[in-house]
């Protein structure tokens, strides 16, 4: 009976140890699988944290190369907002940013419908030209815009950026196209047959069902119009009241070159919205990507 009793107790301490190999073995596969993407996270994250940490450094230590703030100087922010424009340059990128999303979908979305769904002549040429306009640099036709821009009376402003978005965008268009001829023909032949015109069928059936695909190429111009620094410079530089942060943040680089916390300060002012914004709407994003498939 003695020895009866005495098995529970010594096999409680294999069985102890068999949980704790099983869950070193399952961490070791965890870091196995995701050695790569843990990789990449921390190579993104680590210019960040270099400059989130440098933004609340002193003047003098920032100079230096430590790495953490001996003190947390919170008012670099404020001092950032006391020694620039940034309020204006923030409305003025949005504004950029906003309208021209709004205008590359309002002109871009039937141009990609009418090239999934309608069969007309010239249709495959079309879509060449679309993706010719694609691969065009845009500074090869600058020179010649601009000047139609500036006897328009139009330079200064942020509009000769905004105002061509009503023609539509080639890489919008090119992703939008690829979503919607992957959606089947039966539900526009549905929407006919219950007396739908092209216009209603696209407004009730094709938005619905592309809406991945549409807040993709919508999150694509947003961030690429917040981001944009070529434009605002060819068009807005000599009117600093219509500056947008790309400019703003290069300036302010050089008033206070010598002072880099500040300047990360600024750096750090002028992401945060993009990631903001990425943040919250990276499944929608990330879905509308992998759903654009690339289909003849």
């Amino acid at each position: 009976m003695t020895t009866l009793a005495a098995r529970p107790t010594a096999t409680a301490p294999v069985r102890q140890a068999s949980r704790r190999g099983s869950r070193v073995r399952k961490t070791l596969y965890w870091i196995a699988r995701h050695a790569i993407a843990v990789a990449l996270a921390l190579m993104f994250l680590g210019p960040l944290v270099f400059v989130a940490l440098t933004a609340l450094m002193s003047d003098n230590q920032a100079l230096t190369g430590e790495l953490w703030p001996d003190t947390w100087n919170w008012g670099n922010f404020a001092d950032v907002f006391a020694r620039s424009n940034l309020l204006t340059w923030t409305a003025n990128t949005f504004m950029y940013a906003a309208l021209g999303t709004a205008f590359m979908l309002l002109s871009s979305v039937p141009v990609a419908y009418a090239m999934a769904r309608f069969r007309f002549r010239g249709r495959k040429l079309a879509f060449l030209a679309v993706i010719t306009v694609m691969m065009l640099p845009p500074q090869v036709i600058a020179v010649p815009v601009y000047l139609i821009w500036a006897r328009m009376g139009l330079t200064g402003t942020l509009w000769p950026l905004i105002l061509p978005m009503l023609l539509g965008d080639a890489f919008s268009i090119f992703l939008l196209r690829q979503f919607l001829i992957t959606i089947p023909r039966e539900y526009t032949e549905a929407a006919r047959v219950d007396g739908c015109s092209d216009f209603m069928t696209l407004l009730r059936v094709i938005l619905p069902m592309a809406r991945p695909a549409i807040a993709a190429v919508a999150l694509f111009q947003f961030f690429y119009c917040w981001n944009d620094y070529y434009g605002p410079l060819l068009y807005a530089q000599t009117n600093e009241a219509n500056w947008t942060l790309s400019i703003g943040l290069a300036s302010f680089r050089a008033l206070h070159s010598v002072q880099w916390n500040l300047t990360m300060a600024a750096t750090l002012l002028v992401t945060a919205p993009v990631i903001i914004v990425f943040f919250f709407a990276q499944r929608v994003f990330i879905e509308g990507v992998t759903l654009t498939g690339v289909k003849g």
